[in-house]
């Protein structure tokens, strides 16, 4: 009994440095590793649950195969029990349990096949690859760029939002602000295109299409970034390396974990929305 406590005191305070030493790691400029774990997590509960209930049907209850739908059913609450155990994000959980129940229903839809593929490319234009960026599309609204617009230097400054999406924060910002200049990096193709039009003749305002990792911060005096939990870790080590002392970066709704901002503000609008700034 004394061996298993002290191994696991060991253990915590072994799991406590670790915490202690990852921030050092992104100071020292050693770039952070994106992981498709939550993408191998998903498929292997979905090819697990499959598994799962194949076995039921052909070795427990064979007249499953002749309910689609049911066989469907189970197979997407086996999925999510398994994305549970796998420590899946808890919103993951619906979506794999309806997954393949939803496409035995729209298998029975009198729908031209043209039609879902139409769909795919649409929400493909939408989103592009939100399962590598783990960063869904988020809209700042106008409170935000209200409470982003208080935060900017009183002098002229130069602004970068990653992941502009359709470019309305950057509008905003760019008509209360005409001595600033604003710059919005968006990868997803539609919302880019979106952004570059509506903000056509704004002469303060550019829309960049790309990837905002693969562009330097060094010239801005203010990053804005509407991510997700995901990358958040990696954004850090990103600011420490190329932003400038006295810079600021602005991270709506989503913290960096264990940062702590110079200030948070709070907003009053429907999403109680909070801008999180940290100094660099």
């Amino acid at each position: 009994m004394n061996q298993m406590l002290l191994y696991k005191q060991n253990l915590c305070a072994s799991t406590a440095s670790l915490r202690q030493i990852r921030p050092a790691r992104y100071h020292r400029g050693m770039p952070p590793t994106p992981s498709s774990a939550p993408i191998r997590s998903a498929l292997a509960a979905q090819i697990l649950g499959g598994g799962v209930v194949m076995a039921i049907a052909v070795f427990a209850y064979p007249p499953l195969f002749d309910a689609p739908l049911a066989l469907a059913a189970l197979q997407g609450g086996c999925a999510a029990l398994i994305a549970y155990r796998l420590d899946a994000p808890r919103w993951w959980l619906p979506i794999h349990g309806g997954f393949l129940p939803a496409a035995v229903l729209a298998s029975r839809l009198d729908i031209a096949p043209a039609w879902y593929l139409a769909a795919f490319i649409l929400l493909l234009l939408v989103y592009w690859r939100t399962d590598k960026s783990r960063v869904p599309l988020y809209l700042s609204n106008a409170a935000a760029a209200r409470a982003l617009a208080g935060l900017l230097p009183a002098t002229p400054c130069q602004v970068v939002d990653l992941g502009c999406g359709d470019g309305s924060l950057l509008r905003r910002l760019a008509r209360t602000r005409p001595d600033c200049s604003f710059l919005g990096i968006e990868h997803a193709p539609l919302p880019w295109l979106w952004a570059k039009l509506a903000g056509h003749g704004m002469h303060n305002l550019s829309i960049r299409y790309g990837d905002f990792w693969r562009i330097s911060l060094t010239p801005y005096n203010v990053v804005y970034a509407f991510l997700s939990p995901a990358p958040m870790a990696a954004l850090l080590h990103k600011a420490h390396t190329e932003m400038r002392p006295g810079s600021m970066l602005v991270s709506n709704t989503f913290a960096i974990p264990d940062v702590e901002p110079e200030r948070v503000v709070a907003l009053t609008d429907r999403r109680a929305t909070r801008l999180h700034c940290y100094r660099m």
